[in-house]
């Protein structure tokens, strides 16, 4: 029993090397991945009517000292609502804080994927170090037309050219109409 323990240990650590100093996970295979995933805090919107013109979603994210790697990019996936969301990429930013309490801006780019028109990626440029807490803030070309629950899965990516996503979990912004 002994043995195959220490086999085990031998053969993990052969498979995963933890950088004492930094904490980082690469894999044997060059992946790299968080130590210690990061966390969606908060999703909100400006305005929650629907078909509002000049609302604003934004979504808080905690990178802790233990990530091991910078964040170099997030991806946010609108997964369920009664259409389909589309932002204006010029107008996406992103800074440190959270956004009643803003910080520094951070440098991006923010791509919507074509073929999958419900992603949006956001890069950072540089990425953000481990401790911070950002927003990112993204601008619809309006509100949906469909009242509802609208869910947007947020996926978090470490600096590398082979980099492991972490899924953080599922945002929840709630339209309404006020008409009714």
């Amino acid at each position: 029993m002994k043995k195959l323990c220490l086999l085990l240990i031998a053969l993990s650590l052969n498979t995963i090397s933890l950088n004492q100093k930094t904490l980082a996970v690469q894999l044997r295979d060059g992946t790299v991945a968080f130590a210690k995933s990061p966390r969606l805090l908060n999703v909100m919107t400006t305005f929650t009517n629907v078909g509002s013109w000049s609302a604003k979603y934004y979504y808080t994210i905690s990178l802790p000292e233990e990530a091991g790697e910078p964040l170099s990019q997030v991806v946010i996936e609108q997964r369920e609502g009664g259409e389909r969301i589309d932002y204006r990429d010029n107008k996406t930013f992103a800074f440190v804080g959270t956004r009643q309490n803003r910080g520094e801006p951070l440098p991006l780019t923010a791509i919507t994927d074509a073929e999958n028109r419900n992603l949006i990626t956001v890069k950072f440029a540089p990425p953000v170090q481990p401790g911070q807490t950002i927003t990112i803030g993204l601008q619809p070309r309006q509100n949906p037309w469909f009242s509802g629950v609208y869910l947007f899965g947020v996926t978090a990516y470490p600096e590398g050219e082979k980099s492991q996503g972490m899924y953080l979990g599922v945002g929840r912004l709630h339209f309404y109409n006020p008409w009714w």
